[in-house]
């Protein structure tokens, strides 16, 4: 497939130009002669499914990765971008999908390690803390620069990770799903510090799979396709059709509840459940909350950010104890078991921060897979590596993993295909209920898409389905039901004909005309 050529405006100055740059991973192509251009003070959006490439490009232009063939040009000329530290040099920053912080590290030294101010024996930790707060101001997190990484939620380690590129004063700030993990309100005010980032006259490369919200802020878009450029035009002549069309093609949808079968009794019962907030012990993040879900049911949990979402999930998954209430499994009482032990009774989780906890970086991409029905093909201390290798090479294929094999390494997968493995290796242990929080974080539509299809599939097999999300629109895909959360508790619940509107106003979300 021939590369699409950059329609350059007079007044519109390349920057930073790649040139045929080709990148291969054992026998995955991940780049073919990929020409992209990053333009001055604008922003250029990045689309595409997972696999696609934009990552593997991102780090190539930050030094994180070195191209096989192709050529890097600043201001016209070549360099070569050989490490990170020279990326930096050169004025090249990056935030990476996957958060790379410190977590027993204080927000201030995550931002400043490997830069110390006065070097790195004589370090001004006065200073440092002063511009880390001023940091925090701007991107309106009030954090305390002393505050260990390990105590932050999600979001606010993405906004650190944010802070840290800020800090950099970079002439070129790549961001890889910078808003993968934040609130609408922290969506708002990163799109302020773009906006005056440019003004300032700082490029930006933008990667993102929520479609309509990268629309707000780009001034050029560029569609990858299997390693090969294969769209590119200016803001002005894109909306979200074009976009879906040159990613995943003509007639794409997110699919619908499944039917044409009789949905089975109550696989998961939660009875007055409460869970403490581990940051206001007295107070409860979810309280008294009441549901039941059916064997063939699907789901779909929808709430603000601190709606009680993720506590909810984790709590019923063994993760986080119960202050009050119970769950059942299929009449059984789980509540005093283990994660383990509920994951040999059915019940299994597919958790919001797959790096953090879904994950094992230094396992291969098999071992990640098999970890969980390791009991299947193991007795005593002897383990079939046959019958591994069968649950791994289902799991590939049921799930669609982009890979060079199960022995490949875990990292050298898309941040989509890492959040394959983690579904995988949960659907491997034949669970009865399953439940994803945020299932579809750094996934691109089409990928999606293939994990709502598996979940349908699931479901008519007498799989009971929750999955939360805090994207109105997945919820207007293959749920049967969807439920409400504001403030811990239940404030409605919907069948499949719910609208947009409606589950926004349930939510307290201002609704946008």
């Amino acid at each position: 497939m021939s590369q699409i050529p950059h329609k350059e405006d007079s007044n519109d100055e390349v920057i930073l130009s790649a040139r045929h740059i080709a990148k291969s991973f054992g026998n995955v192509h991940a780049l073919k002669t990929v020409n992209f251009d990053i333009h001055r003070g604008q922003v250029t959006t990045l689309f595409g499914e997972n696999g696609a490439g934009k990552s593997t490009l991102m780090k190539i232009l930050s030094g994180v990765l070195q191209p096989t063939s192709g050529e890097i040009l600043l201001d016209g000329q070549p360099v070569n971008v050989t490490s990170t530290t020279e990326a930096q040099r050169l004025g090249i920053s990056i935030i990476h999908q996957e958060l790379s912080l410190a977590p027993n590290l204080s927000v201030r030294d995550n931002i400043f390690m490997g830069r110390e101010l006065g070097g790195p024996t004589n370090i001004d930790y006065a200073e440092e803390e002063r511009q880390t707060r001023l940091l925090m101001e701007e991107l309106d997190e009030p954090i305390d620069p002393l505050t260990p990484v390990e105590d932050l939620r999600l979001g606010q380690q993405q906004i650190v990770e944010i802070a840290r590129a800020l800090s950099a004063n970079s002439r070129i700030l790549i961001m890889d799903e910078p808003t993968s993990a934040l609130s609408a309100s922290e969506v708002e005010v990163l799109f302020r510090v773009i906006r005056d980032l440019k003004s300032r006259g700082v490029s930006i490369v933008y990667i993102s799979h929520h479609l309509e919200e990268a629309l707000q802020i780009t001034d050029h878009a560029v569609v990858l396709r299997d390693g090969v450029m294969t769209a590119y035009a200016q803001r002005k002549d894109i909306d979200l059709e074009w976009i879906v069309r040159n990613m995943v093609g003509e007639g794409f949808d997110l699919g619908s509840p499944p039917t044409g079968y009789r949905m089975g009794d109550v696989a998961l019962s939660l009875r007055e459940v409460s869970v403490a907030d581990a940051s206001v012990p007295d107070r409860s993040v979810v309280d008294r909350l009441s549901l039941d879900v059916r064997a063939g049911e699907i789901v779909c949990i929808y709430g603000l950010m601190g709606a009680g979402r993720t506590e909810l999930l984790e709590s019923v998954a063994g993760r986080i104890p119960l202050t009050g209430g119970s769950v059942v499994l299929e009449g059984h009482d789980v509540s005093s078991l283990s994660i383990a032990e509920r994951i040999e009774q059915g019940l299994v989780l597919v958790p919001e921060d797959r790096q953090r906890d879904g994950l094992v970086q230094t396992m291969s991409v098999g071992e990640n897979l098999s970890l969980a029905s390791i009991g299947a093909f193991t007795q005593w201390l002897f383990t079939s590596r046959r019958r591994e290798q069968d649950v791994v090479e289902a799991s590939i294929g049921n799930v669609h993993i982009k890979t060079d094999g199960g022995g490949a390494d875990i990292g050298s997968l898309s941040g989509g295909n890492q959040q394959k493995v983690v579904i995988g290796k949960m659907l491997a242990t034949h669970p009865r209920v399953v439940l994803l929080d945020e299932p579809s974080r750094g996934i691109d539509i089409g990928a999606k898409a293939e994990v709502f299809r598996l979940l349908s599939e699931g479901a008519r097999q007498g799989l009971a389905v929750v999955f939360s999300t805090s994207e109105v629109g997945e919820c207007l895909s293959i749920a049967h039901r969807v439920v409400v959360m504001s403030r811990g508790r239940i404030s409605a619940e919907f069948g499949a004909d719910v609208t947009k509107e409606e589950i926004m106003a349930a939510s307290g979300e201002a609704v946008v005309a």
